[in-house]
């Protein structure tokens, strides 16, 4: 096929906008529409569902988006491909058969699996490797309307479809790589299209439209979103998501190795943005494997602080608790005291503070009732004006994402067709171990010297973050040339730590990416043990970059 396939998307998690797939279905034209439920998170989640009932563990909503519009997909000839099958996508894909035949609605419906490794990592509550699009590609030819998967890459839901539809084969790899590209644009839903965005003031953004990508028979792609829909497509959405989570120029899949470096993006008219010259690389021999497991209990109290002397209450009340757990201290406790309040408050919640006590332990015993029963017991006497946000509680369970790398051959990546079929997907024959680029030689010419101004940096510069398992990425981009120019040079790793001093005494990595305008850093063990763990105020690290925007530098003011 040499027509540009249009595929959209309608869920970036597990509790994206429900009616997304209604929209996407009758606002436009498509010829599929994915739907990516999956994260680290949303595993444990439906591991912990999977525990209480071993029929579940996939994602619910789909289901239910399916019972409202499998209908308005078959009428206008829109395939479905989701990973939301999650840890039963043979289980999803008997449901979503049971819910068509009920609803009346003759659809094919097929499945791909053997990402599930958890044989092979007992202690662990979830293990699933990252599969690419084969399996998918397989099930679509196969005649699949709709196909759901259990964990593959993000970008598997657009690369399944895209070979599928263009006859690609596994060594053409800059086509592959075009379509990763364009599925990492994707698959967090409206973050391409203002969701999330650095510079949204300007912009209606108040419901922003999902995207879509219009895939080309040699990789390039235009994103775009439905007309009359909110929001807004242009190369500034466009680079801030294909920044996030993400590390450095060589970006690695089961299907094709992405080189981020070679990306060029170019405005295409009104909410259209060209995605061209992506080159790829043959895949790397091994597939990660998230693994999930229980790490302990978890237990906070937050105390409010009111009026003066706050950092003298917070002082009193961390000694009495401190004295209180004595010998049955938890393994881990954190305080941590926000400076909310305002001199002269007009309000009593604007003039107070926050102090928060964060502990955790494998003795569930340790951090419940022992812990919040100690604080509250303090009630009448501690520090004037003393109360908590919320009741006392008993402690909850939390999780630990890790991540692990096996033999891509040892994986039994299995497509299961329409009429029950089993079809094994093999292993890319030809890899190539992930190198890091050298880009420092790419680097502009710095600005010349000029007056400079203190100013927050984010005047001159977009950022997003996120996690990935314990760490966190942070992309920077310029808006200007002259901005990058000075960008590319101040915003070094030393400087980031300075900006950011919780990075102090971490790993962090700098990746340039010239055509962006860009730099990516990771920054390493900075969220702990992952998101489930929750050892961080922000604990996916969305926010870390608009923290590092809000902080001053000393910018040219030629820029300001």
């Amino acid at each position: 096929m040499t027509e540009p396939l249009r595929v959209g998307n309608a869920s970036g998690f597990y509790g994206d906008r429900f009616d997304a797939v209604h929209e996407m279905l009758t606002r436009g034209p498509l010829d599929v529409l994915t739907g990516d439920y999956l994260a680290e998170l949303t595993m444990l989640i439906l591991g912990r569902d999977r525990l209480k009932d071993p029929r579940l563990g996939y994602a619910k909503t789909f289901l239910r988006q399916l019972e409202e519009c499998l209908g308005l997909a078959h009428e206008r000839g829109v395939k479905i491909v989701a990973n939301a099958g999650g840890l039963n996508p043979a289980g999803l894909a008997e449901a979503v058969r049971e819910l068509a035949d009920r609803v009346g609605v003759p659809v094919e419906v097929a499945h791909v699996e053997g990402d599930d490794l958890a044989a092979r990592f007992p202690d662990a509550l979830t293990a699933n490797a990252y599969l690419g699009g084969g399996g998918i590609a397989e099930c679509l030819r196969a005649g699949a309307d709709v196909v759901v998967t259990g964990r593959v890459t993000d970008a598997a839901l657009l690369t399944g479809p895209a070979v599928a539809h263009f006859g690609w084969g596994a060594e053409d790899y800059d086509a592959l790589a075009g379509a990763v590209v364009a599925g990492h644009v994707l698959e967090c839903g409206t973050q391409a299209t203002g969701g999330n965005y650095a510079f949204f003031s300007g912009h209606d953004v108040r419901r922003p439209g999902f995207p879509l990508a219009e895939i080309h028979a040699d990789g390039t792609s235009v994103i775009t979103k439905h007309d009359g829909t909110g929001g807004v497509v242009d190369i500034g959405t466009v680079t801030a998501q294909l920044l996030y989570e993400t590390g450095g120029a060589r970006y690695a899949g089961p299907d094709v190795t992405a080189r981020l470096d070679t990306v060029r993006l170019a405005q295409d008219g009104h909410d259209r943005v060209r995605i061209s010259g992506v080159r790829g690389e043959a895949p790397p021999p091994t597939l990660k494997v998230g693994l999930n497991r229980i790490g302990g209990w978890r237990n906070e109290v937050v105390f409010v602080l009111t009026g003066l002397d706050i950092e003298a209450k917070a002082r009193l009340v961390r000694d009495q608790l401190e004295d209180t757990l004595g010998k049955h201290r938890p393994a881990d406790v954190r305080w941590e005291l926000a400076r909310t309040e305002r001199p002269d408050g007009d309000t009593e919640e604007r003039a107070s503070a926050y102090l928060r006590l964060v502990v955790r332990d494998r003795d569930p015993d340790k951090v419940g009732r022992a812990v919040s029963g100690a604080a509250i017991e303090l009630a009448l006497g501690s520090y004037p004006g003393f109360h908590v946000t919320a009741p006392p509680g008993k402690g909850a369970p939390y999780g630990v994402f890790d991540a692990e790398y096996v033999d891509a051959a040892e994986v039994p990546h299995t497509a299961v067709l329409p009429d029950g079929r089993k079809f094994a997907v093999p292993a890319s024959v030809r890899t190539q171990e992930v190198e890091p680029v050298d880009i420092g030689s790419e680097l502009p010419d710095a600005l010349p010297d000029g007056p400079r101004r203190a100013a927050p940096l984010g005047l001159v510069a977009g950022a997003r973050s996120g996690d990935k398992g314990g760490d966190a990425n942070v992309g920077v981009w310029a808006r200007s040339d002259d901005a990058w120019r000075w960008l590319a040079h101040e915003l070094t790793v030393d400087r980031l730590r300075a900006l950011l001093p919780e990075t102090a005494g971490l790993r962090v990595q700098r990746h340039v990416l010239p055509n962006l305008r860009a730099l990516n850093f990771v920054v390493e063990g900075i969220l702990g043990e992952g998101v489930a763990a929750q050892a961080r105020f922000d604990p996916q690290a969305k926010a870390l970059g608009e923290w590092l925007r809000s902080r001053y530098v000393d910018i040219p003011e030629v820029l300001l």
